[in-house]
């Protein structure tokens, strides 16, 4: 399953970054949104996931957030969620990139998380942007107690820029990478994907993991065709026999 030139590779790296996809969260029960029978099959993406949409219908909006908190309060972390929690244990300059939104990674235990998409956790004024957090699920649409205006998950939706800041940060990561491994994404979402290219480009070894091929597989040094479920454990095993 796993090539023993990459154990040997991860061994010698010292920084080391990875980037996660959805599906990482599809093996803990999170449905995906690009697979064909996946949530955008099934819902209008401008409707529920854009501004415009939004602002005609935030109740029908809100509501679909709902509906997705509730499952991410449902479903757990699943073995490649605690695998990369304990990667961040073994190297100093490990570092999480995720395209995900559910805060799993942060429940399996990871830290150091850099969240390209926002999180669906959270929440902010979309007229002041002042934060709020609820610890329970709001049936109707919150407004904003300094300015009035509606509240909004802070996510990154259709037609918006990614956070300044995490992008950047990002971006600075992969240059700086000895090893950058891809995790059950589909690496078709820019500008995530440009990450992996990054980080060839300035010498990185480059991993692809995940059940079926990615855009960008050919590119990779590495392709391991498993669920992270499986794959992320025993590349973790196999480091802690190596490091006794």
């Amino acid at each position: 399953m796993i090539d023993d030139k990459l154990i040997e590779i991860l061994l010698k790296s010292k920084n080391v970054t990875v980037l996660t996809g959805a599906g990482v969260s599809q093996e803990s029960g999170v449905s995906t949104f690009r697979d064909p029978d996946g949530l955008w099959s099934k819902f209008n993406p401008q409707e529920l996931a854009s501004m415009d949409g939004f602002l005609s219908n935030p109740q029908l909006v809100w509501d679909w957030y709902n509906y997705r908190r509730k499952i991410i309060y449902q479903v757990n972390p699943n073995p490649g969620h605690y695998a990369l929690a304990e990667l961040e244990n073994i190297y100093p300059n490990f570092y999480l990139i995720t395209q995900n939104v559910d805060r799993l990674h942060q429940r399996a235990g990871s830290s150091r998380v850099i969240e390209l998409h926002g999180n669906i956790i959270d929440n902010y004024c979309k007229d002041c942007t002042k934060e709020f957090h609820f610890d329970e699920i709001i049936e109707n649409i919150p407004k904003c107690d300094v300015c009035g205006g509606l509240i909004r998950p802070a996510v990154v939706w259709f037609g918006e820029m990614l956070p300044k800041e995490a992008l950047k940060q990002a971006e600075i990561l992969a240059m700086k990478s000895d090893i950058f491994i891809s995790v059950g994404s589909s690496l078709e979402v820019y500008p995530a994907a440009n990450l992996p290219l990054i980080a060839k480009n300035y010498g990185a070894v480059t991993v692809d993991i995940n059940p079926n091929k990615s855009a960008l597989s050919y590119y990779m040094d590495f392709i391991l065709q498993y669920p992270s479920g499986i794959v992320l454990p025993k590349i973790v095993e196999l480091l802690k026999e190596k490091l006794k």
